[in-house]
């Protein structure tokens, strides 16, 4: 990362499921008076709290939606509509305004986003934040430098200001995809940086050694019958200096299983634990349920556990009593991780880290999209069914696919999006290149 601890900016995000707190984490070292969350503890008023916090509703009513008997659908499919994003093909004028932009600015004018703007004030400091409403209340304040971090490979028109060709809004793209939307909506290229979605700094290291040590390990574990080292050894040896016939590595195979910020598709867990059961005890493998904030997703998953009492020592419960503490336990468990089981989420672009991604069913209209990115660069897979996981799961160890995923993940996304952010802001550009090392 860039050394300069001149460089300062209010990072803001919003409480809407993990993805945007996940998305300004790695930004902690550059934020003024540390992350804010708005709604929370940006001197927002207890009205504007209340709005926060009915927002916060919608959104994990529209999360939960599905598994609520006779209504579930119904609603679903109304929340769904409100978060369309529609197809970028044929390749057209998407800058039109819709209904969401319209009401987001009414609201804006009602008094969202005022106790952040009171908060900020006149510092002249950058305005960095992970989501959309804090930048629109800004730019529409006459707020002079203010950058977005989109959280997901394609977005809602929302994300753009009303005429956006007039708006002082910069955006940081995670992927190509996202960049291209963003010119679609309207946004003029030099206000779009195709950085790559902030991901953690200690899961990379100086010149990426942690990363590439991470990813050695893993790609033995992941290929037992050495079919991707038949195909890849001379790729390996070349972007990670290692030759991985050599490389010794203990440990069973580690599975990382986790539920988003609503809490939703938890049952999941139990199914992957029932079919494993035999891999587990025998010491195969190992699996991580993470619960996130949830307590009462901790408790079902300390109920699982409870239920296979001889996996107990081969998997492991995790929870955070805050965002900032899960999100630090969340991001040293990945260095040990072999496989992340979740919804295409913001966790999508950790398969730069070189950790393939099995999908849980999408729910959001952007998870979609960001499991058709994950195909695309063939870092990802659908879940098969849960009760047969040791079926498909282990078929996809054994040909090799796991550590194909794995490999491709690492060299097809960007893993410097922490660094390209911080280089904008202290230069107002960024360095670029072709080789996955440096991007």
């Amino acid at each position: 990362m860039r050394d300069d601890t001149s460089i300062q900016a209010w990072v803001v995000a919003a409480d809407m499921g993990y993805g945007h707190q996940r998305a300004a984490h790695p930004l902690r070292p550059i934020a003024h008076h540390g992350v804010l969350v708005v709604g929370r503890n940006d001197a927002s008023s207890p009205g504007e709290r209340g709005l926060w916090s009915r927002l916060l509703g919608v959104y994990e009513t529209f999360s939960r939606a599905r598994g609520i008997p006779v209504l579930g659908k119904p609603i679903f499919t109304i929340l769904d509509a409100l978060l369309h994003i529609p197809s970028l093909y044929p390749i057209r004028d998407l800058s039109r305004s819709t209904f969401q932009v319209d009401l987001l600015a009414s609201l804006v004018r009602q008094g969202l986003g005022k106790g952040l703007l009171a908060r900020i004030g006149d510092t002249h400091l950058p305005l960095v934040t992970s989501y959309f409403a804090p930048a629109v209340a800004a730019d529409m304040a006459g707020y002079d430098t203010i950058f977005c971090i989109i959280c997901d490979a394609d977005l809602n028109r929302v994300w753009v200001a009303r005429q956006p060709w007039e708006s002082r809004i910069n955006y940081f793209a995670p992927c190509g995809r996202a960049a291209q939307r963003l010119r679609a909506y309207g946004v003029p290229e030099e206000r779009i940086f195709l950085t790559g979605f902030p991901l953690p700094e200690e899961l990379l290291g100086e010149n990426l050694a942690t990363l590439k040590q991470d990813l050695a390990r893993r790609l033995v574990r992941l290929d037992p019958e050495r079919k991707f080292q038949a195909l890849h050894a001379p790729s390996v040896r070349h972007f990670l200096d290692v030759d991985l016939r050599e490389l010794k590595v203990e440990g069973p195979l580690t599975i990382t299983y986790a539920v988003g910020g609503a809490g939703a598709q938890k049952e999941i867990g139990g199914s992957i634990v029932g079919s494993l059961r035999s891999r587990l005890e025998r010491g195969e493998m190992r699996l991580n349920l993470v619960a996130g904030i949830r307590e009462e997703v901790r408790e079902y998953f300390q109920g699982i556990v409870r239920k296979y009492p001889s996996t107990a020592s081969a998997v492991t419960v995790h929870y955070g009593a805050t965002i900032p503490e899960y999100f630090d336990r969340f991001n040293a468990l990945l260095r040990t991780t072999d496989i992340l089981w979740t919804k295409p989420s913001e966790l999508s672009f950790y398969c730069a880290l070189g950790i393939p991604i099995v999908m849980t069913p999408t729910i959001a209209s952007q998870e979609k999209f960001n499991r058709r990115w994950l195909f695309e660069v063939q870092a990802g897979m659908r879940q098969e069914n849960p009760d047969y996981t040791d079926h498909w799961l282990g078929d996809a160890v054994r040909d090799g696919r796991m550590a194909e995923m794995a490999w491709d993940g690492f060299l097809k996304a960007r893993k410097l999006g922490t660094r390209k952010i911080i280089e904008v802001l202290a230069t107002g550009t960024h360095t670029r290149s072709d080789s996955p090392l440096e991007r």
